[in-house]
This record gives C-alpha cells, sequence and structure tokens, in this order.
C-alpha cells in the first residue's frame, strides 16, 4: 500500500494487541526482515531493524498491504456460496479429525495433478508442537492428516517457501479464517510483490475457528502443569464453545472456554469471521454428524476440487447439514467483537 510501510503495521497492529500472528506479513517481505519468536515475544513479529522503505527509500508497503486486520471484511453469519453438504473421505485416514474431508479432497487433487503442493500445518507427534509445512504428496497428507489447528502457527510464512524458493505453481492452502482473509488481501493486491501469490495460489481452504491457543500457555502451563496430561495421552481436541480433549483411553478432559481464556492469542478476541468467509472451500464438524465434515463451498473453483474428489472415489456427501448450530456459534463469534473495534 503506497505510503505505508512496516512502521505503520507495527503502530496499528503490532502494538495494539490486534496482530493476527498469520505470519502473511513475514511472506511478502521481500528483505526477509520480518520475522517471528516463540515464547513470550510471539505475540506478534519483529523486525531485524531493516525496511526497504524506511531505510533506502524505496516503496515497499506489501506487509500493510496484506495484513488481515487492516482489511476486515463486513460479519457475516454464513458469507456467501454455491452448497453446504457433510461429506466423508472414502478410504482410511488413520488420524483424522471429524469426516477426513479436507485430506480426501486435498491427497485427490496432488493424485491427479490440480495441485503440485499443499502449505498446511503439522505436528510432533510427541509434544503436539505445531508447525507449518509444505507437504508435495499424498501420502504425506495422510499421515499428517488430523493435525490441530486450533494451535498458532504463522502459517502464511511457508508461502514464501512453497512459491518464492521451491517454485510451486499450483498451490493450495489450508488455513484458519485469519489466514483465509490474508491470503484474500494477496490474491486482490496489484502490487508486483503479489504477482507470484496471486499467480500459483490455486485452492483456499478455509477452517471454521472460534480461535487459537498458544502451545506453550496451553500444553506446558496449562495441561501437563495443572492438569498432569501427557501430550502423548492426547488424541484429539474439539473446540465448540467449549475443549474438549480426548485421550487414548477415551476419556474426555472438558475445560471451559473461561478456563483457557490466557492461553487464546491475542488477536483472535477481535476476529469475527468463524467460516472464513473467503476460502474457495470452508471445512469444519459443526453442524454434521459424527464421521462427517461440514463442507461450505463457496464458488466454481472450490465446487471443481470437491467434484474431482467425488469422481476418483475419494469423497462421498450427504445432505442436511445443521446450518442453526453453525448460525448460532458464528453469531456468538461476531457478537464478542470489544466496543472499541
Amino acid at each position: 500500500m503506497a505510503g505505508k510501510n512496516y512502521l505503520d503495521l507495527k503502530a496499528e497492529v503490532w502494538e495494539t494487541g490486534k496482530c493476527a500472528s498469520c505470519g502473511a506479513c513475514v511472506a511478502v517481505c521481500p528483505a526477509d526482515a520480518i520475522f517471528f519468536k516463540t515464547g513470550k515475544e510471539s505475540a506478534h513479529p519483529l523486525n531485524s531493524g531493516y525496511c526497504k522503505d524506511v531505510n533506502d527509500g524505496v516503496p515497499c508497503g506489501a506487509c500493510y498491504e496484506v495484513c488481515p486486520r487492516l482489511h476486515t471484511s463486513k460479519p457475516e453469519i454464513i458469507g456467501t456460496y454455491i452448497d453446504i453438504v457433510s461429506a466423508r473421505a472414502e478410504f482410511g485416514i488413520p488420524k483424522k479429525q471429524s469426516g477426513g474431508a479436507v485430506t480426501a479432497i486435498l491427497a485427490n487433487a496432488l493424485e491427479q495433478g490440480m495441485i503440485d503442493a499443499v502449505v498446511t500445518v503439522v505436528e510432533d507427534p510427541w509434544t503436539l508442537r505445531p508447525s507449518s509445512a509444505v507437504i508435495t504428496s499424498a501420502d504425506a497428507l495422510v499421515h499428517h492428516a488430523g493435525s490441530r489447528y486450533n494451535w498458532w502457527v504463522p502459517l502464511v510464512a511457508s508461502l514464501k517457501e512453497a512459491i518464492i524458493n521451491r517454485k510451486f505453481t499450483n498451490v493450495a492452502v489450508v488455513g484458519v479464517p485469519c489466514v483465509v482473509e490474508a491470503i484474500h488481501q494477496m490474491r486482490e493486491s496489484d502490487l508486483d510483490l503479489m504477482r507470484p501469490f496471486r499467480k500459483y495460489i490455486r485452492l483456499v481452504v478455509g477452517l471454521f475457528c472460534t480461535e487459537t491457543f498458544d502451545y506453550e500457555k496451553l500444553v506446558q502451563d496449562k495441561l501437563i502443569a495443572q492438569k498432569n496430561l501427557d501430550p502423548l495421552d492426547i488424541t484429539r481436541f474439539d473446540v465448540k464453545g467449549k475443549l474438549e480433549i480426548t485421550l487414548r483411553d477415551g476419556s474426555l478432559t472438558v475445560l471451559s472456554l473461561n478456563e483457557v481464556e490466557d492461553c487464546v492469542r491475542p488477536g483472535c478476541k477481535i476476529c469475527t469471521d468463524l467460516t472464513a468467509l473467503h476460502s474457495d472451500i470452508s471445512a469444519g464438524s459443526i453442524g454434521s454428524p459424527q464421521g462427517y465434515t461440514t463442507l461450505i463451498i463457496r464458488n466454481p473453483t472450490g465446487r471443481q476440487f470437491v467434484t474431482s474428489a467425488i469422481g476418483n472415489g475419494k469423497l462421498s456427501l450427504e445432505e442436511g447439514v445443521n446450518l442453526e448450530s453453525i448460525g448460532k456459534l458464528s453469531a456468538k463469534k461476531i457478537e464478542r467483537m470489544p466496543e472499541e473495534c
């Protein structure tokens, strides 16, 4: 954005507690001068002290251009769509979340050559520590299925690895609403720096999200230190108005969102988007029976990927999504927006 640079982003977003920590500014910085640390310094990105605009007088504005907190959309309950269905994978996915539909769609797309890479979240099976990754095979995708998107990860930063460094030209991205909004800004921008992202991002899958959690605060400080839970015993997380943790023995530990409020990323508190309004396909467990994934197919691109997965026997659909349950949770997220925002 003309006339803007990282100092404006820092003043308006980083230092005001609004940062989504999506990693978009990291991805688009041409000088690789924006980065994240973990732990107490991870509430927002940091800058190395260099900026093309500030130091050399070369106009840039890329980081400001893509920030999802500077381009928030009007709150909507579900947004525009072509169809809403319940779906499930028609092949084995050992650690799938809900119906495994997202994995099925992406695995099919990789096998059919519709995409050549997926930017997604993976986690360490021993500690549950999350990280972003670029996956290029269906087998690897299935192996990492079930990774928890409830953890904060600066996911969009891996787009630079996929598109700029490794030169993939048909990239799918799976992320929560702030990630989807940042990618929407990349695709809509007319800055030359955005050209590779506009050209090579083929599919955006948005995941239903109420909030994301800081790994150190939730796992280390809350679950291990206070609840005596071993990460190895945890098989599933669900956030549906409360945090449900399923253990290997089948037992369930439930924490109210009030109990884990101090673990929620600060920027989540001003987000009103539950269903990733600017995705090609939105997905989540809300609204569908157990064992199924709710898919909101928003545009012809999303429909093409879903249709291909069905045609190749990777995915099956059912009607009858409970829109009321999605609407209630979406409205609740909109209502929590602070008045000053």
